[in-house]
């Protein structure tokens, strides 16, 4: 839901702080005001191209930013994630803030969340965000994809929809295994050549722990002269029988300082501490003595392993791999060689599993475009009878339906819809995509959006124009309408009329005056008599009589 909209320096306002919540937000304000100038600037936030005419006269840059909450947008929250642009606010809700800079010179930038993106990342965020419903291009309702995905929501068709996409998904895997196999062509010499590399390897020890330990005998026997003489003079300086050693030496110090010891307590301390020490010393000298006894020159042994590590260099240059890697690289050809001796019986299988997941998903296609069709005449109906009461009657609205030819699996099933309307009695039905006039696109847009009573998933929907040309009972209606569904999803509407303006949980002016000799706009919640006297100047123009302000006074009450 969008909860906070500033504008900065674009076109005629030069600030401008808006807060909304839930249902229906109406946006009012005299002919040239520049009340459109919000449906505009979240337009440019959902990635429309911006030329440097949106930048207020007198200023370097234009700023858009606008704060959405995403506890009713999870396929935008979802999109953020995917994309690393999510972002938690207060008590870790996901939230969503999109910022957009137009430069006097052209140019422009975009961020979500503080993190630089493209114009097509913010059009894809944007179509899970917000739909924009009037005369331009951009609306998410044209595309025919987000019509299927309409029908679909309308039809409750999330569990028939999905085992028609998984069939698919499968299909086309095992079509892609088909085709790898095939492209092998003959493989009899490749498994030759990899069953004589396999038996290279075989006849090697290659486990890492193996390798690792004649790695070390390696260097032991390459040492071994200099660790022999280490060992021994450190035996002979330690505890060695002839000449001075640390041995005799700390014995010596330990009787002389027991002779004197009962006049100082403290030198038992000292006496017990050398104590350790030559315990310590003595396991030093039986370990020393182990690892001279191990140690041993013997060149036959050495040639031996060397011979072995040669080997083992030479197979890791052969197949381009670390010595380490030896052992994964023979478990792979011996993977390789499993599947290329089973690839004429699993040719034979695929043919089958083809079959049975082209078989698996016309059956569940075929459940899903029945149910489609049920939901295309019961929305079409509804919408119809939705036209005639927004002043557009003799109008139809007709889901055409069109089967896919191709027997491929798809996805999306086996058929295509777009939305057809005929606007006027005794006209043929045209897709919506190429109605002309912006007023009844937006009321058709409207009367779908109802029908369907706001089960896509998109939280917020923003309507403009959608009263031009109307009045009277139609706009009341039409008021309700929107009304009804600000119930279920976020509504915004710019208005003209009071009838559509007195339906708004809340009341947006949008007023502009001169200031030395440039127009300014400027926005402001309305209360209580503010909305009344706006619905009055709406009802009456530039004279408000006792009259209207009672008409106003009366919408209001009325709003149910």
């Amino acid at each position: 839901m969008l909860a906070h909209l500033s504008l900065k320096q674009f076109a005629v306002v030069s600030a401008a702080e808006l807060s909304f919540g839930p249902g229906l937000t109406v946006i009012s304000g005299e002919t040239g005001a520049g009340k459109s100038l919000l449906v505009d600037a979240l337009g440019l936030l959902s990635g429309l191209r911006a030329d440097s005419g949106v930048v207020r006269h007198g200023a370097d840059r234009a700023e858009l930013v606008a704060d959405f909450t995403l506890d009713d947008a999870p396929l935008a929250a979802a999109w953020l994630r995917e994309n690393e642009l999510d972002e938690t606010g207060d008590g870790d809700a996901p939230v969503c803030q999109i910022r957009r800079v137009i430069r006097a010179d052209g140019g422009s930038r975009a961020w979500v969340n503080g993190r630089p993106v493209t114009l097509g990342q913010l059009g894809d965020l944007a179509t899970r965000l917000v739909e924009i419903h009037g005369q331009h291009e951009h609306q998410a309702l044209m595309a025919k994809s987000s019509q299927l995905d309409l029908l679909d929501a309308y039809a409750r068709n999330d569990g028939v929809r999905e085992p028609v996409a998984r069939a698919a998904r499968e299909w086309s895997a095992l079509l892609r295994e088909r085709e790898t196999l095939f492209a092998q062509g003959d493989v009899s010499d490749r498994i030759g050549w990899l069953e004589h590399q396999h038996a290279e390897l075989e006849r090697e020890t290659l486990d890492p722990e193996v390798l690792s330990k004649l790695t070390a005998d390696h260097r032991r026997h390459a040492h071994a002269a200099g660790l022999i003489a280490a060992c021994e003079t450190a035996f002979a300086r330690i505890g060695g029988d002839e000449g001075p050693s640390l041995t005799r030496t700390l014995q010596q110090v330990r009787g002389e300082l027991q002779r004197v010891a009962e006049h100082e307590s403290r030198l038992r301390d000292v006496d017990a501490l050398l104590d350790n020490a030559a315990i310590q010393i003595d396991e030093a000298l039986s370990l020393l003595d182990r690892v001279r006894d191990d140690l041993d020159l013997d060149p036959a042994a050495f040639e031996q392993i060397e011979s072995k590590i040669g080997r083992l260099h030479e197979l890791a240059r052969k197949h381009r791999v670390a010595p380490e890697q030896l052992a994964a690289t023979r478990d792979g050809i011996a993977e390789e060689l499993e599947q290329l001796r089973g690839a004429g019986v699993r040719l034979e299988k695929l043919d089958v599993e083809i079959d049975t997941a082209r078989k698996t998903w016309r059956k569940s296609a075929d459940a899903l475009s029945q149910s489609r069709r049920d939901a295309a005449k019961s929305l079409s109906a509804k919408t119809t009878e939705l036209i005639g009461e927004l002043g557009m009657g003799g109008g139809r609205f007709d889901v055409a339906i069109e089967t896919v030819e191709d027997d491929r699996p798809d996805p999306q099933g086996g058929e295509r819809i777009e939305f057809m309307v005929a606007a006027n009695p005794g006209q043929p039905a045209r897709p919506l995509r190429k109605v002309a006039s912006g007023g009844e696109l937006s009321r058709i847009s409207l009367a779908i959006e109802v029908a369907a009573f706001g089960l896509d998933a998109v939280p917020t929907m923003v309507f403009d124009e959608v009263d031009s040309g109307i009045g009277g009972a139609v706009a009341e209606i039409v008021g309700q309408k929107l009304r009804a569904l600000g119930g279920s999803r976020q509504v915004l509407c710019v208005t003209h009329l009071a009838q559509v303006a007195a339906q708004g949980h809340a009341h947006y002016r949008v007023s502009k005056a001169a200031s030395e000799g440039v127009t300014q706009s400027a926005v402001q919640l309305l209360v209580s008599k503010q909305r009344e006297e706006e619905l009055a100047r709406m009802l009456g123009g530039i004279e408000l009589t006792k009259e209207v302000r009672a008409a106003a006074k009366r919408l209001l009450a009325d709003v149910v």
